[in-house]
């Protein structure tokens, strides 16, 4: 396919090379209508700089949406950066990146995401003010992934409600894939609520670790799953927290969840699967909906941080989902193309009003107040 044909939904892709740091890095800026595009900075060791543009083009559209969803005045964007972040991790490296992110003179904001951290970005920030996210010592929100989780808990308290007539989750059952900075919180907050929990990642220290946190909290309800048979346990919530793509035809076989809500992004490898999900009378909240927590936080910092807000806006994840839910079910279409309906009604409204980003000119009446 015709790279102009793969990025034709875009407004601008910028493949980015330093030979002397060896950053290998994509920024993708789907959208721009709703302000400065935003979204994090993965690294990841793809194995093609095809694999790497599908990823960031498919990531920064769902930003758009997620940024719509979410109510916040931005739009999507994305970065990636091809490399293993146990070993290509450099200072330099990402204060090469940022150099590249400045030179979009704040079209695009950008902070962490899978792969990378917090201080990875404040070498970043050394380059470019257009840096969120980073620790509060530096002037930042601080860790996003606390909101992320935090919104994860409230879509899961919605869906608990249509699942079971109830928002407690205290009652119910969660198999949990991938128990990395979000997906632990999302673990810890739930057997707080005393949930049964099945829990699967490949790192035997991260498996460790929540282990004993269950222990310390005095939930002894914790099971370990292996990565495969996570999918085959007959549980209320199954909860996707770590790569994206992993719900398609054969996982959805597998799956004996009565849900589908976690904090992965692109949980679908198609949108079409969602209809699979609703074949199977498997319940799917748009993951773009409840993990919106993180860009609310960093959104907001734009403006100053503001914790108490931060929460107040991600508390409304709820009943945002609980109106995805009724779409859905009174138009009898998916919760994707629930979601997507209205989140393209926002993206289209925000087109007809004044923006410094928009690139057609405008009448001048649209200027005037």
């Amino acid at each position: 396919m015709d790279f102009f044909e793969k990025i034709q939904e875009h407004e601008q892709v910028v493949v980015c090379h330093d030979e002397a740091t060896g950053l290998k890095a994509i920024i993708a800026i789907h959208h721009t209508a709703m302000g400065p595009a935003t979204g994090g900075c993965r690294m990841f060791p793809y194995s093609s700089f095809t694999e790497a543009l599908e990823d960031v083009l498919r990531l920064s559209k769902g930003m758009t949406y997620k940024c719509a969803a979410a109510d916040v005045d931005f739009g999507g964007g994305k970065a990636v950066i091809i490399g293993d972040p146990k070993k290509d991790k450099s200072p330099a490296l990402f204060r090469a990146f940022g150099q590249f992110v400045a030179s979009l003179g704040g079209r695009f904001y950008t902070g962490t995401d899978m792969g990378t951290t917090p201080e990875d970005f404040v070498h970043a920030m050394k380059e470019t003010n257009y840096i969120v996210g980073v620790p509060e010592e530096y002037g930042g929100s601080g860790d996003s992934s606390i909101p992320t989780a935090q919104g994860v808990i409230y879509g899961m308290m919605a869906t608990n409600s249509i699942l079971n007539g109830s928002q407690k989750l205290g009652n119910s059952s969660f198999a949990i894939q991938g128990i990395g900075k979000v997906g632990f919180k999302i673990a810890e907050l739930l057997l707080r609520e005393g949930a049964q929990l099945y829990v699967a990642d490949k790192n035997e220290r991260v498996i460790d670790a929540i282990q004993s946190r269950a222990k310390e909290i005095g939930n002894d309800s914790l099971k370990v799953i292996s990565e495969h048979d996570i999918y085959r346990v007959p549980v209320d919530m199954f909860v996707p927290c770590a790569i994206g793509g992993i719900i398609h035809p054969e996982t959805i076989n597998l799956l004996k969840a009565r849900a589908v809500i976690g904090s992965a992004n692109n949980q679908l490898r198609h949108d079409d699967h969602c209809y699979d999900l609703q074949k199977k009378n498997i319940l799917y909240a748009p993951d773009y909906i409840v993990n919106a927590g993180g860009l609310i936080q960093v959104s907001d910092e734009l403006y100053g941080a503001n914790k108490e807000r931060v929460l107040r806006k991600t508390k409304a994840i709820y009943h945002t989902l609980l109106e995805v839910y009724r779409v859905s079910e009174n138009e009898n279409i998916s919760t994707l193309e629930a979601a997507n309906r209205t989140c393209e009604e926002k993206i289209n409204k925000s087109k007809q009003r004044n923006s410094f980003f928009l690139r057609e000119k405008r009448p001048k009446w649209v200027f005037k107040h």
